[in-house]
């Protein structure tokens, strides 16, 4: 019996990858091996054993590196961390306190608030590393998205997802990894606020309590970002939350080469409803059409109050005949609503729709030809006899 470290032996570890048949034979020939000879390859388990007629090959090695699967709302989960706007933002007092802590309360060499992008992890703090950001592909908290919990990783080294990291084979040489989710909106995990040390160890059931007390105070510090980008009244996103996914939008329709078009509307008469009836009746109106505006469009598309009497609503992937039905759809929910309501507190609204149509437009410049539209419409309903 001839024997072959897996460990040392690194065409085993591209077998995992499904490589052919014929690829880990001459793999195993290049290197001095056959396994077209009488005897089976073996290693006492620790990696491959080949029967003689090459036509099944076990292997009891690890897989190479586990790329951590994606989350089943990943869509809107970056839709909701990049409305936050934090990241690539300079580093916080709030947020650095938290790290600060956690890796006075562990013991840690290494704590960081780590933030997972579409394609990249970001560290909005960190204390004992000096990089910003590395490949999501490589990243610990990619995996701990998934958990309802603490993912914990007592020794990477003997994990089959991380062993071949590069985190773990090079710096910081990963052993230990713990790391709580960090949630907005209760559902999208947007980081984690995550503990690393290049030594084995394990969490009591005190350490895990308290890592996710520290989670739940960056969830509290990103919540206090999250207030500037909601309008309170209508529960809707306010102009700057707005923008912020609105460009996100914006580049994922240039990038994929579909069509985005911005709805901008006006309630007419609206100053009428507060002057008559009291600011409480004109609240209740902004929220009566915010609430329709959320039950007429797709729930893919991106709305938000601008201010004032001011909603915006912005499709993608909608041809010019999908945005006359929704529009007519929106016109027969707002009378559908108004009919429960006495006639002084009816809503109407004038609209104007402009569709994205150049590299050079973002959201500023779509807003404000938008409003533009809007007014024309709105002044060319009142010139005609009624």
């Amino acid at each position: 019996m001839q024997r072959i470290d897996c460990r040392s032996f690194s065409s085993c570890l591209k077998t995992a990858q499904g490589w052919p048949l014929s690829a880990y034979s001459n793999a195993f020939a290049t290197r001095g091996h056959s396994t077209h000879g009488s005897e089976p390859l073996e290693n006492d388990g620790a990696c491959v054993a080949a029967q003689t007629d090459c036509r099944s090959i076990r292997l009891d090695c690890p897989k190479p590196m586990q790329i951590s699967p994606i989350p089943v709302n990943e869509a809107s989960r970056i839709l909701a961390l990049h409305a936050l706007k934090i990241l690539d933002s300079q580093p916080e007092e709030r947020f650095d306190r938290l790290t600060r802590m956690a890796r006075r309360m562990f013991g840690v060499p290494i704590a960081v608030v780590s933030l997972v992008d579409t394609d990249r992890q970001w560290f909005k703090s960190k204390q004992g590393i000096d990089i910003c950001e590395t490949s999501r592909d490589i990243s610990f908290c990619s995996h701990a998205l998934l958990d309802d919990g603490i993912l914990e990783i007592q020794d990477a080294s003997k994990d089959d997802r991380f062993f071949d990291n590069p985190m773990v084979t090079g710096d910081p040489h990963v052993r230990f990894y713990a790391g709580c989710p960090i949630r907005i909106d209760s559902h999208h995990a947007v980081g984690t606020l995550c503990l690393i040390d290049s030594k084995p160890r394990t969490l009591s059931q005190e350490d895990r309590g308290l890592l996710k007390d520290l989670a739940t105070l960056a969830e509290e510090e990103i919540a206090g970002i999250q207030v500037a980008t909601l309008d309170h009244l209508t529960q809707l996103s306010n102009r700057r939350g707005f923008e912020a996914l609105g460009n996100h939008v914006l580049a994922t329709c240039r990038r994929l080469s579909v069509p985005a078009t911005l709805l901008f509307f006006d309630l007419d008469g609206f100053k009428q409803i507060n002057d008559r009836h009291g600011h409480a009746e004109g609240d209740r109106a902004l929220q009566r059409f915010a609430r329709i505006l959320g039950t007429t469009f797709r729930h893919s598309d991106v709305y938000a109050r601008l201010g004032g009497d001011e909603f915006v609503v912005l499709l993608s992937n909608a041809p010019e005949s999908d945005i006359s039905v929704a529009l007519n759809r929106l016109q027969d929910a707002v009378d559908a609503s108004n009919a429960d309501v006495e006639p002084g507190l009816a809503l109407h609204f004038s609209a104007g729709a402009v569709t994205y149509e150049s590299d050079s437009d973002d959201i500023t410049s779509l807003l404000r030809k938008a409003d533009q539209r809007m007014y024309e419409n709105k002044r060319l309903r009142r010139s005609k006899p009624h």
